[in-house]
């Protein structure tokens, strides 16, 4: 097990155990958002693995993305010899956390009234794709609740629903798991009690929409998918410049729209009174932008970026997600960080990942600990809860035939 990290972090969780029975993107963030602030987090994997560690194209970098700072034990859940450990593993445990089909975790005993009996303080955190009602027996995924709760509708252009182009609601799915169990867990240092926690893909798909239903609510009038919309600011747009390039450029304010047409040399638009207020320019965005993009074509990416950051007006290069790995921010705060990968044919090859986005005491949160391989810890915990050498044996035995 290698130390990634060159100083130690922040851990105010040390000394937490969680023991996850997660797949894919959902559950796992939640353990890695604890692991990553100290918690002991194991990773309950079938003896098979989790199938996540072999996905291709765009799955590929769920398993080392989601499952850092964390252990990996196998374990059969079917064979009841399995089940038992994993029983002893919960009892020991301050979290459960688990992200499977409602009634799988009661068919071996590790639901939370079978494992809460046993133990009191426990804290479950269940990720569902529906919390309890009438639509949780269907099986979600990220897209399906995008589909069905307005995201894709409101990403995509009219007529044309979207996909997010990132797994949105497993990823805040899983964060607002691990908010709960926070909350939890202070509760349970006044109660002494512990309690479960439900979060799901589509109430999370549905609070990030909510602006949106507010918006109809507020004004009567149905909101227009984000690429038709209509602007709350006149100048906040992509713009195509010299030599093919785009750049977002931004000035929602009037004092920004001044310091705009000072910094590009635009005094006949900054004296236009039919431009002079925001609401203003919105209004005439139909005649504005035209010109605006006529203006900027002749102007370069980079001489843009020059001018908008010493104006200190908003602007963004267009990039693609492997360009941040060049991103000079990321590389002087610290952003990115080493893990060697665990599966796969750069199996043992080191990469860079992401970090939490948040620091604690002036410091981000490293990897403690790389993505693990498959049963990477199984013998350590074994012996944690107990198990002699002969009775570890014999269960990888039983593992391996399984």
């Amino acid at each position: 097990m290698q130390n990634t990290a060159s100083s130690t972090p922040p851990q105010p969780l040390a000394g937490l155990r969680v023991v996850e029975f997660t797949h894919m993107v959902m559950g796992p963030t939640c353990g890695m958002l604890l692991a990553d602030m100290g918690a002991e987090v194991i990773k309950v994997e079938p003896i098979d693995g989790d199938r996540t560690r072999h996905l291709l194209g765009a799955g590929s970098g769920f398993f080392p993305l989601f499952n850092r700072n964390k252990k990996s034990i196998g374990i059969d859940l079917r064979d009841p010899a399995g089940a038992e450990v994993a029983r002893k593993l919960c009892a020991s445990a301050d979290v459960v956390a688990e992200n499977f089909k409602p009634g799988t975790m009661a068919k071996y005993g590790l639901d939370y009234p079978a494992l809460s009996a046993a133990n009191p303080r426990l804290i479950y955190a269940s990720h569902k794709g529906f919390l309890p009602g009438p639509y949780d027996h269907r099986t979600a995924l990220d897209e399906v609740v995008q589909m069905m709760g307005g995201l894709a509708y409101m990403t995509g252009r009219p007529g044309d629903p979207l996909r997010a182009g990132s797994s949105v609601n497993d990823i805040m799915g899983g964060m607002f798991g691990a908010i709960g169990v926070l909350g939890a867990l202070i509760q349970r240092g006044i109660s002494g009690k512990g309690m479960e926690v439900q979060s799901a893909l589509f109430e999370n798909n549905v609070f990030l929409v909510g602006q949106h239903m507010l918006q109809y609510a507020i004004t009567g009038q149905p909101a227009a998918p984000m690429p038709d919309r209509i602007s709350a600011w006149g100048v906040y747009d992509v713009f195509s410049v010299k030599d093919g390039e785009q750049i977002f450029l931004a000035a929602v304010s009037d004092a920004q729209w001044a310091v705009f047409c000072d910094a590009l040399g635009f005094a006949d638009l900054k004296a236009d009174a039919r431009y002079a207020g925001n609401n203003q320019r919105v209004t005439a965005r139909p005649t504005l932008l035209p010109l605006l993009r006529e203006r900027l074509a002749l102007r370069s990416a980079s001489e843009l970026v020059a001018l908008f950051e010493a104006a200190g007006l908003p602007f963004a290069p267009i990039r693609k997600p492997e360009e941040l790995y060049d991103d000079e921010h990321l590389l002087a705060t610290g952003g990115l960080a080493d893990i060697t990968l665990p599966d796969g044919e750069r199996a043992g090859q080191t990469a860079k990942t992401t970090l939490l986005p948040l620091t604690m005491d002036g410091e981000r949160l490293k990897v403690r600990m790389n993505p693990p391989r498959l049963g990477e810890h199984t013998r350590e915990l074994l012996a944690g809860l107990g198990y002699g050498e002969a009775d570890i044996a014999r269960l990888h035995r039983e593992e391996a035939v399984s």
